[in-house]
């Protein structure tokens, strides 16, 4: 990947960006007992609920462990990291997502919050290898470094998660709504898509749900991640209002092909997006289309 460096000096920007919203203080001077203090606490909860024997687990606690063991390994952008890599990668993620699901059991695990820990994890893995992925090389790590990498990714996992909580709840009430805003803003914008997909029986819900619930990142070519999560870093708490103007976007950028497909063709269609060579040109495009559309159509 020719433009590699590029691609992850800017993600590194991103991670920062996270930071300072409350993971890591901004007065210089607390940053380092701020931040030490923080990985330990996060490698204590490792040590008591994910380094146990699987005795001492609830049935609760097995199911969920169970459940991310099978999901990690499905992770899309794991393709995309050194073969070398993966195992460790996959390692760190089944904690990160198990720590988490122990310390937040309103939302616990769902699956999908394994695709939304890779942005992260090749954040602080590049910060303390190298930009480039190519050139990683675990063997040069330390064990203090591999350690730090992956609190800090617990971290700013979980200031993501917080600003979607609704979208992990029981039952996921946050994807439904915004799959909900998703459908009357394609209504409003092109009503005669609106109509072709309600005449061949295409349930918003078949195919946005899985858009939402990975926050895209299926979608959306690894490479190109860093230039949405710079968006999502913005917009915070108000991400998920966001999802749906970009979902949209998305969605009518294909309205004449869409219009010309039956219900096979679109569902096929819309569960393998030919993004795969798009390039920033193509994703400002629609990120451009859906801020204008908010713009002057978010308080209708």
């Amino acid at each position: 990947m020719n433009n590699a460096r590029s691609v992850y000096a800017k993600v590194l920007n991103i991670a920062r960006f996270f930071l300072l919203q409350g993971y890591m203080p901004q007065s210089s001077g607390r940053r380092v007992e701020v931040l030490s203090r923080k990985r330990l606490e996060y490698h204590i909860w490792v040590k008591e609920h994910h380094n146990v024997d699987d005795i001492e687990r609830s049935e609760d606690e097995l199911r969920i462990l169970h459940q991310i063991r099978i999901d990690v390994p499905r992770t899309a952008a794991l393709g995309f990291l050194p073969s070398s890599e993966v195992d460790g990668v996959q390692k760190s993620i089944e904690r990160i997502l198990y720590v988490r699901s122990i310390r937040n059991p309103g939302t616990s695990y769902v699956q999908g919050m394994n695709d939304l820990v890779i942005p992260f994890m090749s954040v602080f893995l590049s910060d303390v290898c190298s930009e480039d992925m190519n050139q990683w090389d675990n063997t040069t790590l330390t064990s203090q470094e591999l350690y730090d990498a992956e609190a800090d990714c617990y971290w700013c996992l979980c200031k993501v998660l917080d600003c979607i909580q609704e979208n992990y709840t029981f039952a996921q009430p946050g994807v439904q709504k915004i799959c909900f805003h998703f459908s009357e803003l394609v209504k409003l914008l092109d009503e005669d898509l609106h109509e072709h997909l309600k005449q061949e029986g295409i349930d918003f819900l078949q195919f946005g749900f899985r858009w939402i619930n990975c926050l895209m990142l299926r979608e959306i070519p690894f490479h190109l991640f860093p230039r949405l999560w710079d968006t999502y870093v913005a917009e915070s708490n108000q991400v998920g209002d966001f999802i749906a103007y970009f979902c949209a976007a998305l969605l009518l950028n294909w309205a004449t092909k869409l219009k010309a497909m039956d219900f096979q063709g679109i569902i096929v269609f819309l569960q393998h997006l030919p993004t795969e060579n798009w390039t920033l040109v193509e994703l400002e495009t629609i990120l451009s289309q859906a801020h204008l559309w908010r713009l002057v159509h978010q308080d209708r």
